[in-house]
């Protein structure tokens, strides 16, 4: 039975029934996108599209009078196999669409460039599938966009520096990609989140190229550069931060740990400096693990749970509030092996809690206790003296 034949029935029963009679384009887009789009083995989700029904009482089909206003593709439910297929770019059709989403699955196929027709659309999640190719350009046609989320998928080329100039967008999430080249500047005044993790993203990052609305960033295990300091300075509403695993440089802001973040990670950078905190930290964890910071262990420190200074070039005593807060319990990880410092005020005999633990090998002292330390420490307890005297030197 052909499209318009389907139609005509659903019209008579439409008006048999005395319901609203959903618009023609949007009834044929809703038949082009089930054409593409399959069960995979252990859903039903598409059981419901029976087109000589209502479309709008199809899973995941919701409309306002007799136009579709929201499309959420696939069985929500966690564990769901979720869909295979392309999206046909009919979709576009659907002038009224505010919100798209399609579950986990393997949706392959590039995204089609008629979404950019749909100029209401304000919420456009497809993540963990198989999506290829770039990201469409065009996409900041869609002004009204709050929520760009192609996480998890197979996506390569830039991302369009267009997408930045949405004015509405408040969260971006385009992390576990393949996509290179530079982060664009977002000039939304109410962006919150930005999460472009695993990619392959380079170049360095503009003092203005954020705004101060930003509360969560990550931006690990790519290949950006340059430094960040003055960019981080201005985003004072951040409440979590990874920028680990890249190669920023520079000194890191010491108005940052005034910040309200939970968790920052800032690892495997190349940052230099000293850090010194204005006011006791109250971050939960903090990880400036495998840099370049030197200078004295600043004793603001000693509030955080879990604590990684390893493998930099600190040097001088490690603070007693150090050993006051780890003896009672309230640092949990305390980690700075691999540094230069020269000792730490704690008895041999000092009964660390279980629940902590102390770090202290390959520094130039010999470690007053005995604490079991990860594997990637290595073997050696202390740092051979010809580097701790060129050190000092």
């Amino acid at each position: 039975m052909g499209s318009y034949a389907l139609f005509l029935i659903a019209l008579f029963l439409c008006k048999f029934l005395a319901v609203a009679i959903l618009d023609p384009l949007d009834f044929l887009a809703l038949q082009s996108i089930r054409k593409s789009l399959h069960d995979l083995p252990g859903s039903n989700f598409f059981a419901s599209w029976d087109f000589t029904s209502d479309p709008c009482n199809f899973a995941g089909v919701y409309c306002d009078s007799d136009k579709v206003i929201a499309l959420n593709l696939g069985d929500p439910r966690a564990g769901s196999p979720g869909l295979t297929g392309r999206i046909d770019p009919a979709i576009g059709k659907l002038s009224a669409l505010a919100e798209l989403s399609i579950v986990p699955g393997r949706i392959y196929g590039s995204l089609p460039q008629s979404i950019s027709q749909l100029k209401d659309l304000r919420f456009l999640a497809i993540s963990r599938n198989f999506i290829s190719g770039d990201i469409p350009a065009t996409l900041a046609q869609l002004r009204s966009l709050k929520t760009l989320d192609l996480s998890y998928n197979q996506l390569t080329g830039e991302i369009p520096r267009s997408i930045g100039t949405l004015p509405e967008l408040t969260n971006v999430i385009l992390c576990h990609n393949h996509l290179s080249g530079s982060v664009p500047p977002f000039l939304s005044q109410v962006l919150t989140r930005v999460d472009l993790k695993h990619n392959a993203l380079t170049g360095s990052l503009a003092p203005d190229s954020l705004p101060p609305s930003l509360q969560s960033l990550s931006l690990a295990w790519n290949q950006l550069t340059g430094p960040v300091d003055r960019l981080l300075s201005r985003l004072d509403q951040l409440n979590y931060l990874d920028l680990s695993l890249n190669q920023f440089t520079g000194p890191i802001p010491s108005q940052l740990f005034s910040f309200p973040i939970t968790n920052l990670q800032l690892e495997r950078n190349l940052f230099t400096g000293s850090v010194q905190p204005a006011d006791q930290v109250t971050i939960s964890t903090v990880d400036l693990s495998h840099n370049r910071l030197w200078g004295q262990i600043s004793p603001m420190f000693s509030t955080v749970q879990n604590l990684y200074l390893n493998n930099n070039r600190f040097t001088g005593q490690v603070p007693a509030s150090f050993v006051d807060r780890l003896l009672s319990g309230s640092i949990q990880i305390l980690y700075l092996q691999h540094n230069y410092l020269t000792g730490i005020e704690i008895k041999p005999t000092a009964e660390i809690p279980v629940s902590s633990s102390l770090c202290l090998q390959y520094n130039c002292m010999v470690p007053p206790v005995q604490t079991p330390c990860p594997l990637k420490a290595g073997n050696e307890k202390t740092r051979p003296t010809a580097q701790c005297n060129e050190w000092k030197g």
